[in-house]
């Protein structure tokens, strides 16, 4: 129980670590009393020094995340394994890490394309994380077939593949694929390639790295974004790192 660790807190604080405050054994069983006679009368301290330790591991996980974005940041903006929709020589690129079974992505979809009819100098690049089921796996193959041959339409297939009710697996983005006239057999062909599933991996390992586990999750400068936080969050991202290069400005 965390009662258990914020106790061995408390009696920290209480009883300063010294050579000269050495305890006997014996003596284990009325400190134990001490502290918790302690704790009762004072509940409180336990929230605050669990307030405390998730302040103290969101800060370390946010450290973990910036050193592995400034360690891979090639391969997160410029990877080939990796979608573009936008404008490909944008100033300001948005990484988005997602799932096509994913609800919230659906709504991220639309904050997406908000931000995109009003900013011609914006970028999305889109990483494929299918985690939610084989049935994503095998949308992404497709998707990740039709950006390697067919790149010009492959953020109308997005949207349209990501926008549609139910759930999606390779046939259903086969279908998509086909309504806009291409070539099934290539992309077929071209999805079951043993280099699709190292893409998967790369973005994957990735995610990892940045202490991602959910879909949509984002990087946009020098921060890694979770959950579908809305258009109004990330525009003002964006606009920061317009300004000072960095999410928030000081």
């Amino acid at each position: 129980m965390k009662s258990a660790s914020l106790a061995l807190v408390a009696a920290m604080m209480m009883f300063p670590s010294s050579s000269s405050l050495a305890l006997d054994p014996s003596d284990r069983p009325e400190i134990e009393q001490i502290i918790r006679e302690y704790l009762l009368a004072n509940p409180q301290l336990m929230l605050e020094v669990q307030a405390a330790l998730e302040e103290q591991q969101r800060a370390q996980a946010a450290a973990r995340a910036a050193e592995a974005l400034s360690l891979n940041a090639e391969v997160i903006f410029n990877s080939p394994n990796q979608g573009i929709i936008g404008n490909a020589e944008g100033d300001v690129t948005v990484v988005e890490f997602f799932d096509y079974n994913c609800g919230f992505c659906q709504r991220a979809m639309e904050d997406m394309n908000a931000l995109l009819a009003g900013d011609s100098n914006l970028k999305f690049v889109m990483k494929e994380l299918p985690i939610l089921s084989e049935g994503s796996v095998e949308a992404s193959r497709i998707s990740t077939a039709v950006y390697r041959l067919y790149p010009d339409k492959y953020a109308d297939f997005h949207n349209t593949l990501l926008g549609s009710p139910g759930q999606k697996d390779g046939n259903r983005a086969l279908r998509v694929a086909q309504t806009m006239d291409m070539d099934i057999n290539k992309l077929n062909e071209e999805a079951q390639k043993n280099d699709v599933l190292g893409a998967f991996r790369e973005a994957n390992d990735l995610a990892n790295s940045l202490g991602i586990n959910g879909t949509p999750s984002y990087v946009i400068g020098d921060e890694v974004l979770f959950g579908a936080l809305g258009r109004d969050v990330l525009a003002e991202k964006i606009e920061n790192v317009r300004k000072c290069g960095k999410t928030v400005c000081s």
